[in-house]
């Protein structure tokens, strides 16, 4: 057994079965750990978890955010690798051979992101990566396209959406678990982000292949709970993954970016929401111990800003292109 297998919950009876069922099934002829931890679930969903064979809880009392459920999940694990699954999705069978497939072939591989398709529409992407840009934005690779010959093969991308992927443990050892100050939204982002500086990459594997309700938790697309968290965690990322210097070098490209989103959440209806969470990363990162999680500059290290960098540019104009 290689993997346990990590379920963050909340009030997900929606979901929570479906999402178990094709888990179990899957484990039958590859064996993984089920682990569900539960964030203090009152809609009887936590109780469906521990009803159901071969499935392990860990209940945490109460909503303590996507991070810290899942770094609870990591640190009762003891297997090699650990896979994130969200639990509005249900996975295809031989999920998990491909998830450890593509780490076992792979040494210098950080994470593995599996293709996410919309369960609503299994025609058309969910997720074929996460990347990110010089404007300050991530975004899922492919998401709203018609499922095609490129998002049907494996390749490297900038960070695994934590929906559905594949970590290794070794590694989380050396670059730390998922920072519990993002809550929630970006993490992802943020500990692939931390990988890449420390010199591993992350990958995207199609043949393990999923499918995603999305905003099962948050309730919609665009809302005042996730606008905050995201505008602020997007502040929060640069600060303490980017040197100085390679602010200062991409800063008109945030500035644009910034200002872009503003306008664009201000048409939404959340422009102060979006605003007042930027100002919250500032506070974050100087005045709530985020400068402790800072990624400390090392010289060895130069290559590897330099690559990310040259990625920050290509993701800006595969965001409008790709």
């Amino acid at each position: 057994m290689k993997s346990t297998i990590v379920i963050p919950n909340y009030n997900g009876m929606a979901y929570l079965e479906k999402c178990l069922s094709s888990i179990v099934e899957d484990v039958k002829s590859h064996p993984a750990r089920i682990l569900v931890v539960d964030n203090g679930s009152a809609d009887g969903s936590c109780e469906l978890a521990e009803g159901t064979a071969g499935v392990e809880v860990v209940r945490m009392g109460e909503n303590t955010g996507f991070c810290r459920a899942v770094n609870a999940g990591i640190q009762a694990s003891d297997t090699p690798y650990v896979i994130l699954l969200n639990n509005d999705l249900t996975i295809e069978s031989g999920f998990i051979k491909a998830m450890e497939a593509a780490l076992d072939n792979d040494p210098k591989a950080f994470s593995a992101g599996a293709q996410m398709r919309m369960m609503k529409a299994p025609d058309r992407m969910d997720n074929a990566g996460d990347y990110y840009c010089a404007l300050g934005w991530a975004y899922d690779y492919g998401k709203g396209k018609k499922v095609s010959g490129k998002y049907l093969k494996p390749r490297r991308i900038f960070a695994a959406c934590g929906g559905a992927a594949i970590y290794r443990r070794s590694i989380m050892d050396r670059i730390g678990l998922f920072d519990e100050k993002h809550f929630a939204y970006l993490e992802d982002v943020d500990i692939g982000y931390r990988a890449r500086i420390y010199g591993y990459h992350n990958l995207y594997e199609p043949k393990a292949l999923a499918y995603h309700a999305g905003s099962s938790v948050s309730g919609s697309k665009y809302n005042a709970f996730k606008t905050n968290l995201s505008s602020a965690n997007s502040i929060y990322l640069i600060k303490k993954n980017m040197p100085p210097l390679q602010i200062l070098i991409n800063l008109p490209f945030l500035l644009a970016g910034f200002t872009v989103k503003t306008a664009f959440f201000i048409r939404k209806g959340f422009g102060g929401i979006y605003l007042k969470g930027l100002l919250r990363g500032f506070r974050i990162y100087y005045k709530e111990g985020g400068r402790k999680m800072h990624v400390p500059f090392c010289l060895k290290n130069t290559g590897n800003y330099l690559l990310i960098q040259w990625e920050l540019w290509v993701n800006t104009v595969r965001r409008f292109f790709g």
